[in-house]
């Protein structure tokens, strides 16, 4: 029997709750119900009451009703939900979490779910779930299902719906992990335009003992990879793909936020770092560039991807924005740069061949970096095999001597 916690508003989704809680308990496991709605008189009950929820939150319920500021008090119960399935978690053990709402319980349960790491299913079935649901998701491994329709009542499609909710989360509930992969985590960063870099390397480090999660560097695989970071799952960073803070810097559509690059230095975690693809801003289809941008060098990466060649003016100020971020590093932090080309295309005779545009990027990177930090400029290009194994080479002796080795 699993436990799997519940989190909806009692008062406005009580009804489709007390199904979808006996859809679960059908399947032979426990529900958990959190009541998070402060609008009326619950239609269940529930195991954890919204006066707690709000408490944990930082507030008094009957504070929140009388107040009548929405904003404010879906605010607290997010927390409150967050505080209340995170100490559960810690303390008596959860096997997944799944939740319902429209835009103020999806906002909720959401907030909560983040809250646990990754690996514990997290199911949340919305009215909002088909658009952009990145603001929810996050960085954290949310499904998020359809409800088809509003959840206002059950009918022939509301309860087909919770029924096959019921049925994911307890199917996800009963997985167990798979056992026999204990290598350490390696992370390493990659696009269409350092593939070769990264399979190479990858290879290289996989033949040394260690598991490699490549991250794609599209804004929400950098940010990913940052949180994996912060959480102590990774031993060490091939960060070859920096793209991302090209698009943060210039307005791109695949930027990770100014905090990218952050979380290994701050951790220690050691990391290889280089400035793979920051000759190109993303955008999507040709009439999605800015007007601004008119006249600019550009690359048909594929029909929906349009590439922007970096200006050596921006290059510069990348170069700065990279140092500045790496000198914050608490641990081994080695730079490596590909005097021949940042990327597939930047590369002699490539569309994106820009030697002034590189060496605004070089020199900035070589006159902003801590003092004390590796710099490696190699005679090659960033895919050339030789880039490749240098990486690999010092990350594998960087990550040994911090303690991180192999299990072979």
């Amino acid at each position: 029997m699993a436990d799997i916690a519940l989190i909806a508003a009692l008062d406005t989704k009580g009804l489709e709750a007390g199904f979808l809680a006996a859809e679960i308990a059908r399947r032979g496991h426990r529900p958990i119900v959190i009541d998070v709605g402060v609008l009326g008189r619950p239609a269940i009950g529930a195991d954890v009451a919204r006066e707690v929820v709000a408490a944990a939150g930082g507030a008094v319920l009957a504070d929140l009703v009388t107040a009548g500021d929405r904003g404010a008090a879906v605010a607290r119960m997010a927390a409150g939900a967050a505080s209340v399935l995170g100490d559960r978690f810690r303390s008596a053990g959860l096997d997944a979490v799944i939740g319902l709402g429209g835009g103020a319980g999806t906002s909720i349960a959401a907030r909560a779910m983040r809250e646990l790491p990754l690996g514990v299913p997290k199911v949340l079935v919305s009215t909002l779930a088909g658009g952009d649901v990145s603001g929810f998701v996050g960085e954290s491994d949310i499904v998020m299902l359809p409800s088809i329709v509003d959840i206002a009542g059950l009918n022939r499609i509301s309860r087909e719906v919770f029924s096959r909710a019921a049925a994911v989360v307890s199917a996800m509930a009963e997985t167990t992990r798979q056992a026999g992969d204990e290598r350490p985590l390696l992370a390493a960063t990659m696009f269409g335009n350092t593939t070769p870099c990264v399979e190479a390397a990858r290879a290289a480090l996989e033949r040394a003992g260690y598991e490699v999660l490549v991250f794609h560097a599209t804004g929400t695989g950098g940010r990913t990879m940052e949180h994996l970071i912060r959480s102590r799952y990774i031993a060490g960073v091939l960060d070859v793909t920096t793209t991302e803070w090209a698009d943060e810097l210039v307005g791109g559509v695949m930027a990770a936020g100014p905090h990218r690059l952050e979380a290994a230095a701050r951790a220690g975690v050691p990391a290889v770092v280089a400035p793979g693809c920051l000759d190109m801003v993303n955008f999507w289809a040709p009439d999605t560039v800015p007007p601004s941008f008119v006249g600019r060098r550009f690359y048909q990466h594929a029909p929906n991807v349009t590439l922007m060649r970096t200006t050596p003016n921006e290059n510069a100020r990348l170069g700065r924005v990279l140092a500045s971020r790496l000198n914050l590093s608490t641990g081994p932090v080695a730079v490596f740069l590909p005097l021949r080309g940042v990327s597939l295309i930047s590369v002699e005779e490539g569309p994106f061949y820009w030697p002034e545009a590189d060496e605004a990027l070089f020199g900035a990177i070589r006159t902003h970096l801590r003092p004390d930090i590796e710099l490696h400029a190699l005679d090659c290009a960033i895919n050339d095999p030789a880039f490749a194994s240098a990486m690999a080479t010092r990350l594998l002796e960087m990550v040994a001597d911090a303690g991180g080795g192999a299990t072979r």
